[in-house]
């Protein structure tokens, strides 16, 4: 049976590098032989269907055949709709009254604790606050991301060390929901 999926691609079409035209994108995961291929934004999501692999192998596919065809590395996350649902209707904060700009998903491709942000004072940010789900971070931030210095804190390399980490706004995340359903 075939499984409904989402890929993350993390850091194309950004600032000029790593460009990846979203149709050669589409014709390269048919290439992969996944079905019912469609992409959103430029920015590096697509859904497809596959009736074989898993999460991880379909990144690691998706990730080998980027670098033959384009020539440089992009890291992918896959998640399937049931996994994507899941965080929607997690989210700890109150999304339906919030403006999507406020609210923003950070997912990662392992899970992560506690711990690996210990160091921050939490307090020091408020009004803005994260929580963490099933590998992904759920961050708020009234004033928006560009001005958030609790995301400017987030996005230092050593707390994503060890793990792929890749964020979309609300309005993407309720979209690769929407992109994955059956």
């Amino acid at each position: 049976m075939a499984t409904r999926y989402a890929a993350l691609l993390r850091g194309i079409n950004v600032g000029g590098g790593k460009k990846v035209p979203m149709a050669e994108l589409r014709a390269l995961l048919e290439s992969l032989g996944l079905g019912d291929v469609r992409t959103y934004l430029q920015s590096g999501q697509a859904a497809f269907t596959a009736g074989h692999g898993d999460e991880e192998s379909l990144a690691a596919d998706l990730s080998g055949a980027l670098a033959g065809r384009f020539g440089f590395d992009v890291d992918v996350i896959v998640r399937d709709h049931a996994y994507l649902k899941g965080v929607l209707d997690a989210c700890p904060f109150p999304a339906a009254g919030l403006e999507p700009k406020q609210l923003h998903v950070t997912y990662f491709s392992a899970p992560v604790t506690e711990d690996r942000f210990a160091e921050i004072d939490r307090e020091a940010y408020l009004p803005e606050e994260f929580r963490l789900g099933d590998r992904c971070l759920y961050l708020y931030v009234p004033d928006g991301l560009g001005r958030s210095k609790l995301a400017e804190h987030l996005s230092k390399p050593r707390l994503s060390k060890g793990v792929v980490a890749t964020s979309r706004n609300w309005n993407t995340v309720r979209k690769l929901v929407e992109m994955t359903e059956a």
